[in-house]
């Protein structure tokens, strides 16, 4: 994939979805051109997470190629849950309303044991909260970030794979193999492993994956039911030995279509292969995931498991998919090495309890572009990028232990509240409080500070609109870092808070007026629901920093704004005058 800045690409017509299309005809993908220009990222591996991390870096203009080994997008339903974190991260690019029009809402989860209903458990967040949770096939998440990629002009380089690199001081050089069989060798900035569970660019790191594996298999299968169940609602029906071992399970979750679902349970005798995880060598091979061979599951042992455990007589039918998985825990010593990253699976595997893994993925690509893309442009010190790694590997090892022990133990095990609980599954609750770029504390106890997820809220008003808007709303679309300036006076929106050289919004309490005559020096909304104030506890005018990752940088008098962004700068060794991308 080569990715070029969104300024090149605005000058091309696009389609409904922003894919461009030639004039005259239907929506097609377009023949990589001669590009002399030298690449300044290579991302191996066009999966969700390399898809998300070409997206956000070209969102930030800086240019790259995406390649991947497969001649074509897998039609496979494996990563499925959509977390409501990954759909505020979709919609600041401006990708959530396709993703919305095409998931299904995950409404929460029925849990039968040995046939009779033991739990119902509703997701319901807190209003303030703009999305739930939903579910997807990983091949349509797949295309629809494809054809998000591809509106800012950029191909997917099919059937190319990497097959080993060099870093020095300088650079990365890399050496390819591309779909006619030709070997190539180019120079590149840096390089992102999101290569997968098996990654190249991992044992090129000689990086250590250590971890263990689950000794059960399982299948996998895209199947639709003619069950009566409630719609949106996952169900767990397991069956429970007298020693209390769970020795039989199914569970599905709803996919997009009548009565569809990904249903996955234990493998029947006929397909197991005992004892046959494979220890991780040198690089950290690992069993996960699906297997190919001749093990593919027929709906017939589906419907045998359906029929010993389904809590309703059903039929299964219209089999798309299946495959026979392992599952291993499993994480890397370090997310990075010099000039070269890896994300996703390539960094971390787990059970798929709770829909963490592609999810996670995602953080960590949007955690590392929109520090290389400070970098590239020569607005920060190449010292950043060492906070990818201290910032995004300990919420890799805490989702790899979280979801080990609901594997083993189950999620009513958690010792945390259940309001806790269904947060973090959330993801909303991942921060970087006590990574290296957050600046200190400011506020009262309870309220959002640097490294936080800066939270959205509604009731926003212009004098122009006549309905109330989003922080989402206001926040979409934009690049680089925010700065949101609360405050209870229009007299404090003084010109040294306004003229930092940032994207500057201006946040009115809800008690002051704002009216289409006031001339405001920057673009300014008025807290008229007074959510803002009760979500972000300001302590009269207060400025907030947000990260291009929806994080917030730092929280700070308005009167301290310039001191506040200085020590920002520091934080991302950022030139003095660098305007935090």
């Amino acid at each position: 994939m080569r990715c070029r800045p969104a300024r090149l690409a605005a000058r091309t017509p696009r389609g409904d979805h922003g894919v461009r299309k030639r004039s005259g005809g239907p929506r097609q993908w377009e023949t990589p051109v001669a590009d002399t220009r030298t690449t300044d990222i290579l991302i191996a591996g066009a999966g969700p997470v390399g898809l998300s991390a070409a997206a956000e870096l070209c969102r930030h203009g800086v240019h790259c190629r995406l390649v991947d080994r497969l001649p074509a997008r897998l039609p496979y339903a494996k990563a499925v849950g959509i977390q409501p974190r990954t759909l505020e991260i979709w919609d600041r690019m401006g990708l959530a309303r396709a993703v919305l029009e095409t998931a299904v809402p995950i409404r929460g989860q029925i849990v039968f044991v040995n046939g009779r209903e033991r739990a119902r458990i509703d997701l319901t967040l807190p209003p303030e909260v703009p999305y739930g949770f939903a579910a997807l096939p990983q091949y349509e998440t797949e295309r629809l970030l494809e054809e998000y990629v591809a509106g800012l002009g950029t191909i997917i380089e099919r059937g190319t794979a990497l097959l080993s690199f060099t870093q020095d001081p300088d650079g990365v050089t890399v050496r390819l193999r591309t779909a006619s069989g030709a070997e190539e060798e180019i120079r590149v900035g840096h390089l992102i492993g999101c290569d997968g569970a098996h990654s190249t660019v991992r044992e090129g790191l000689g990086l250590t994956f250590e971890g263990g594996a689950f000794t059960e298999e399982y299948m996998l299968a895209d199947v639709e039911a003619d069950w009566d169940l409630p719609h949106g609602f996952g169900v767990r029906s397991s069956h429970v030995a007298d020693d209390g071992s769970t020795d039989d399970l199914l569970v599905c979750i709803p996919l997009p279509g009548r009565g569809r679902y990904r249903m996955s349970m234990l493998v029947p005798p006929e397909l197991s292969t005992a004892g046959a995880a494979r220890e991780p060598g040198r690089g950290g091979e690992a069993a996960h995931g699906p297997e190919g061979g001749d093990r593919t599951p027929e709906l017939s042992h589906i419907q045998a498991v359906v029929d010993r455990l389904s809590p309703r007589p059903a039929v299964v039918s219209d089999l798309r998919w299946s495959s026979v998985f392992r599952i291993s825990h499993r994480i890397v010593d370090r997310y990075g090495d010099g000039r070269v990253f890896v994300a996703g699976d390539a960094a971390h595997i787990h059970p798929p309890t709770g829909a963490q893994s592609m999810n996670t993925g995602i953080q960590d690509a949007c955690n590392l572009a929109w520090k290389l893309a400070l970098v590239v442009r020569g607005e920060a010190g190449s010292e950043l990028l060492t906070t990818y790694d201290a910032e995004r590997r300990p919420a890799g090892e805490e989702v790899v232990g979280r979801t080990v022990r609901h594997a083993t133990h189950g999620v009513e095990t958690d010792p945390d509240d259940p309001r806790t609980v269904l947060l973090r599954e959330a993801q909303l609750l991942v921060g970087y409080r006590d990574g290296p770029l957050a600046a200190g504390s400011y506020g009262p106890a309870g309220a959002p500070q640097p490294g936080d997820r800066a939270p959205d809220c509604a009731g926003l008003t212009v004098p122009v609109a006549t309905y109330p808007l989003r922080l989402l709303d206001v926040l979409r679309g934009r690049t680089g870092h925010v700065l949101l300036l609360y405050a209870t006076d229009l007299a404090d929106l003084t010109e040294s808070a306004c003229t930092t050289g940032l994207r500057t919004v201006a946040v009115l309490a809800q008690e002051t007026a704002l009216t289409a005559r006031d001339a405001l020096p920057v673009p300014g909304y008025r807290d008229t629901a007074g959510e803002f104030a009760r979500l972000y506890r300001p302590v009269g005018s207060t400025g907030f920093l947000v990260r291009p990752d929806g994080h917030l940088a730092a929280r700070f008098p308005l009167t301290d704004t310039a001191a506040a962004l200085a020590d920002c700068r520091k934080a991302l060794s950022a030139p003095g005058d660098a305007a935090l991308g």
